[in-house]
């Protein structure tokens, strides 16, 4: 059993070494997952900045309330960026000799997981580092900061499995949009420019529901310092990583039997 445990683990870091290796010596790969967090984040915490003196929004700083979406977004963004490398592997021909590699085949899944939260370290590092030196004020502590990471990784691991299903049924790039576009649907129907309560027409109901809403609320709660509704935020965060990481591995399956 221990074999078999070092085999699998030895495959999913292979993977996972690989997908970081093409990443990093290909930044025609890696800058657009970087350029859409930054772009978003200078528009929003920038350019809509006088949005925080509205009547009614009473989080303390704007551009903390802004970084918080753009967290989550760029968490989620990664995930499905990695679902193009997947598509892409399979479409080469390359997913087929990971999985003549490998006896258990969810270690490729698993890998490319694996490399999606280490990519991930590297965007936090920027968006964070961008955020502070726009005056971004933090008052969370260490522990506070880092339940608020957490529901980042939640969020890439869910949109990962979510693409990894996609890509693993398609093995085409050309299904890359049905990766996409949900994704972000669903990111923008949150309560993304002001809190929930100041939602106003259709949005309102449709972002009391979406589970993104929680995340959201759970992030901010947190940088404020005054953590609150993190029992729904992880518990949203976790239920979607279940349903999505059986979602994925049908779709390997599917890609097993196409050979």
């Amino acid at each position: 059993m221990s074999f078999l445990n070092r085999a699998y683990f030895a495959s999913a870091w292979a993977v996972a070494w690989r997908y970081l290796h093409n990443l990093y010596t290909k930044p025609a790969v890696f800058v657009p997952g970087l350029i859409f967090p930054l772009f978003f984040l200078a528009a929003f915490a920038g350019g809509l900045s006088s949005v925080g003196d509205v009547p009614g929004f009473d989080y303390y700083d704007f551009t903390a309330f802004q970084f918080c979406f753009v967290l989550i977004q760029a968490s989620a963004l990664a995930g499905v960026f990695v679902g193009f490398s997947i598509a892409g592997d399979f479409e080469m021909g390359m997913g087929r000799r990971m999985m003549l590699a490998t006896s258990n085949r969810s270690a490729i899944v698993i890998g490319y997981a694996i490399g999606a939260a280490l990519r991930l370290i590297v965007v936090w590092v920027i968006i964070t580092g961008v955020s502070l030196l726009a005056g971004m004020g933090v008052r969370g502590d260490g522990f506070d900061i880092a339940g608020m990471y957490m529901l980042g990784l939640l969020a890439n691991l869910a949109a990962l499995f979510f693409s990894a299903g996609i890509a693993l049924r398609f093995r085409s790039l050309q299904a890359g949009p049905l990766m996409q576009m949900p994704v972000f649907i669903i990111l923008f129907l949150a309560p993304v420019y002001v809190p929930q309560e100041l939602l106003t027409g259709w949005i309102e109901p449709v972002a009391s529901v979406n589970p993104v809403t929680a995340l959201l609320d759970g992030a901010r709660s947190l940088i404020a310092g005054e953590p609150s509704g993190l029992l729904l935020a992880y518990g949203v965060a976790i239920g979607l990583i279940a349903v999505m990481a059986v979602w994925a591995m049908r779709g390997l399956r599917k890609a097993e039997v196409a050979g």
